[in-house]
């Protein structure tokens, strides 16, 4: 069973602790700087984005939105990202207590990061090809510039780790489950984010769906992950900015034997030119779908089938679940775009879902409707925060012990 973690460690801390988080996407790389004791407070945040590109762009503010650092940086890979935002930390790097690190795939709890820890993800890099190696690359980078400060991988894949076998299981042969074939599910950070959030309102029948340039759905019973949408890898599961979701299997057995597709070709086609990119052609951001949509008939498509298909995952889950008590809507799609979920709770009355002509608060369906539906913000930032100092100081503790 899937058990909150516990932060009363960070609480008794006396004084602030300063934590670093990186979050590796395909081509960008996030920063953010908490102080975490009392009380949590972001000191600073920024990215480098358009890694690998020469339209390459970094960017750091201080809490109050003010910016540190904002220019062109054309920089050729995750490492030099990293470094170029350790050195914009001036005298904040020198603060730093620990560094955490949102890793799609790995083991079933936060880890301190050491030599066989590493080892073992560079193991799983052909399950999270887009992700994984730019994060492998910022704690690199982050041993080099800083070598003795503590790290810890915070995993999307923890949250899930307990599901329940049957959901766990795929359609295959049992020695391939043994060997690691199964579902893992994704986001997990998020979705803990959103489920410390809500706290006592949490429903005893939640549908959390983040939607952003990935997208996943996760059905939870009494706050326990017993379902969700993405399976062995990132890829899987309903459409997305530019990954496919689940395909036919025979569909890439044909482009294999027909087509002449090679494996590269493949990987490129399901991670990177499918989904909304790939159904309208032009774009895998919704907002200029949407904006398009009323003159471009591929966009509108795309928009549609999007909704379409998170609809449908929905009522799935909702189907696992025996009914749904509250809809969450989470990631940058499923906070900023009222229209996308709109389209997607159409239909969806049947579960109870009614929307109410103005939000109140975080609550954008009718008080009397038998299914809440609720917008929560997301952070993983602050969860790989508390996560990686719980960690630090419960290693510090066992040390103590042993001393």
């Amino acid at each position: 069973m899937h058990k909150p973690a516990d932060f009363d460690s960070i609480r008794r801390v006396s004084g602030p602790s300063h934590v670093l988080c990186l979050n590796a996407g395909s081509s960008s790389l996030k920063l953010a700087v908490y102080a975490l004791g009392d009380g949590e407070v972001l000191r600073c945040d920024g990215a480098v984005e358009g890694i690998a590109s020469e339209h390459g762009w970094m960017w750091l503010r201080d809490a109050a939105g003010n910016v540190i650092v904002e220019r062109a940086a054309p920089v050729r890979d995750h490492s030099e990202g990293a470094a170029r935002l350790l050195d914009s930390l001036g005298d904040e790097a020198s603060a730093l207590l620990a560094a955490g690190h949102r890793l799609v795939h790995g083991g079933p709890a936060p880890q301190r990061i050491d030599a066989a820890l590493l080892a073992e993800l560079r193991g799983l890099l052909p399950l999270a090809p887009l992700h994984l190696p730019g994060a492998l690359a910022a704690i690199e980078a982050v041993g080099r510039v800083l070598p003795t400060l503590p790290q810890v991988a915070c995993f999307d894949t923890a949250f899930h780790h307990a599901l329940p076998e049957l959901a766990q299981r795929l359609p295959l042969p049992r020695l391939l489950f043994d060997e690691g074939v199964r579902r893992y599910g994704f986001h997990g950070l998020s979705y803990e984010s959103v489920v410390r959030s809500l706290g006592a309102e949490l429903g005893a029948r939640t549908v959390i769906a983040h939607l952003g340039s990935g997208v996943s759905l996760v059905a939870l019973r009494d706050g326990v992950p017993i379902d969700t949408t993405m399976s062995f890898t990132p890829t899987g599961g309903v459409m997305m900015g530019t990954r496919s979701g689940d395909l036919d299997p025979g569909i890439l057995l044909f482009l294999l034997r027909e087509k002449g597709y090679d494996l590269a070709r493949l990987a490129r086609l399901v991670d990177q030119e499918a989904g909304l990119l790939g159904v309208s052609g032009s774009s895998s951001e919704m907002r200029t779908l949407l904006e398009r949509r009323a003159h471009d008939p591929a966009a509108r498509e795309a928009v549609a089938m999007f909704c379409y298909r998170i609809r449908c995952a929905i009522g799935a889950l909702a189907a696992a679940l025996g009914g749904l008590d509250l809809l969450v809507f989470a990631g940058a799609i499923g906070e900023r775009s009222p229209e996308v979920r709109r389209e997607i709770c159409s239909g969806l009355e049947h579960l109870g879902v009614r929307l109410a002509p103005r939000a109140h608060g975080d609550r954008i369906s009718t008080e009397e409707a038998p299914c809440a539906v609720r917008v929560v913000p997301t952070n993983e930032n602050l969860m790989v925060a508390r996560h990686t100092l719980a960690v630090v100081l419960a290693g510090e503790s066992e040390g103590a012990t042993a001393r």
